[in-house]
């Protein structure tokens, strides 16, 4: 199949670059091929990973039969949007992006209406390191017809029963978690460090609630949330939508969107190995950013 990538950020960039030399002629279209300031480091990111510039949006769409949308999760509708006037017909539109089921919905009245075929994905763990295997879950009425397309390639997908929206719920639900928790790990972590008490913390955090290395994990959050924590935040976003169509409060995932955002936008560089640093001195570089005057 001609495959093209709407998106050519970490999760494109990932699951291209494990695929190696199995996939060829690859076409991606990225928005910040337009912007000047990222042109360049677009264009090295397309020659080292093999793949096509395809110019436009609608000459992407125009020209692949197996599309994977991988934006952010606030440009998801936007690019079906896009896209959908000129995509082939029965052309596979697979929406690998962290959006709540309305907003998935949306953007598969959107493809459908245009001749092609959504597929709701969810992906369920971080790209790297299993990059093309990272598990994903698949839903929608096309999702038995792309499932062994997507093995073959090779992927990770896993069939959920239902309509699309079925697999992105799950995915959404479990970010209050798990996005949630390193929210409250930033706000905990930077206390104690400015206290000067983070080893009494940890050490107390990993009596009542066992994990194998609290400073360790820590760190690991903190690493996550500054090299991500936009891309976080817009997803969290998604997930209080999802909060509000359930008719649920969404207080906790409003906070963590707070912090997503904070924490990215101190500007940092992230860590290189957050679990053999700890979380001392990423907080201490955290801090001047983060207090509040008094």
């Amino acid at each position: 199949m001609n495959i093209g990538f709407v998106g050519m950020g970490e999760a494109g960039s990932a699951i291209v670059s494990g695929w190696g030399n199995a996939q060829s002629g690859i076409r991606a279209f990225d928005v910040k091929t337009d912007d000047p300031a990222t042109a360049v480091e677009m264009a090295r990111r397309y020659d080292a990973l093999g793949v096509t510039d395809a110019g436009t949006i609608a000459g992407l769409a125009a020209k692949t039969d197996l599309i994977f949308c991988t934006v952010t999760a606030d440009r998801a509708v936007e690019a079906a949007r896009a896209a959908a006037p000129h995509i082939a017909k029965d052309s596979f539109w697979c929406d690998l992006n962290s959006c709540a089921p309305s907003s998935k919905r949306t953007s598969a009245q959107i493809v459908e209406g245009a001749g092609g075929r959504y597929v709701d994905v969810a992906v369920m763990a971080p790209v790297h390191p299993r990059l093309n295997m990272v598990p994903l879950l698949v839903s929608g009425p096309h999702a038995q017809t792309i499932a062994p397309i997507l093995t073959a390639l090779p992927m990770n997908p896993t069939l959920v029963p239902g309509d699309v929206g079925a697999a992105s719920t799950i995915k959404m639900i479990r970010s209050v978690m798990v996005k949630g928790l390193e929210a409250l790990t930033a706000e905990c972590v930077l206390a104690a460090v400015a206290e000067g008490i983070e080893e009494d913390i940890l050490s107390s955090l990993l009596v009542s609630h066992r994990i194998e290395d609290w400073a360790a994990q820590s760190a690991y959050n903190f690493e996550r949330v500054i090299r991500h924590g936009e891309r976080r935040a817009a997803e969290m976003e998604e997930v209080a939508k999802t909060l509000s169509d359930l008719g649920l409060p969404n207080d906790m995932t409003r906070a963590a969107v707070l912090w997503q955002r904070r924490i990215a936008g101190a500007g940092l560089t992230p860590p290189k190995e957050p679990r053999k640093t700890g979380p001392k001195p990423i907080a201490e570089s955290l801090l001047p950013h983060i207090r509040m005057p008094k």
